[in-house]
């Protein structure tokens, strides 16, 4: 069985900052590629930064230059440091990892339980 949780999420007003983290635990051989993912209401979940196992990152045009993702592959780490927020920014941000469990051959996709960010004066 593998979890990932998710924390830090909160309330915080227009131009704040928010750090964002996800510990992945449980039946690890490796983790491949990490990533964000957010869903505000009435809209679908969409993709917030990507970073590989080697460090390479991908962002959405929306949060370029705003947000940072990084990992650290000792802790099974993800985190996402959000700065220069804006109330666009307000959904349910979601942890995702690709895991290789024990004696498996392939990679599967878990996801975190969801951590809400409102941003709002």
């Amino acid at each position: 069985q593998v979890q990932l949780v998710e924390s830090g999420g909160g309330l915080v007003q227009p131009g704040g900052s928010l750090r964002l983290s996800c510990v992945a635990s449980g039946r690890i051989f490796s983790i491949s590629g990490m990533g964000w993912y957010r869903q505000a209401p009435g809209k679908q979940r969409e993709l917030v930064a990507t970073i590989s196992s080697g460090g390479s990152t991908n962002y959405a045009d929306s949060v370029k230059g705003r947000f940072t993702i990084s990992r650290d592959n000792v802790k099974n780490t993800v985190a996402l440091q959000m700065n220069s927020l804006k109330p666009e920014d307000t959904a349910v941000y979601y942890c995702n990892a690709w895991i290789r469990s024990p004696g498996s051959t392939y990679y599967s996709a878990y996801w975190g339980q969801g951590t809400q960010v409102t941003v709002s004066s």
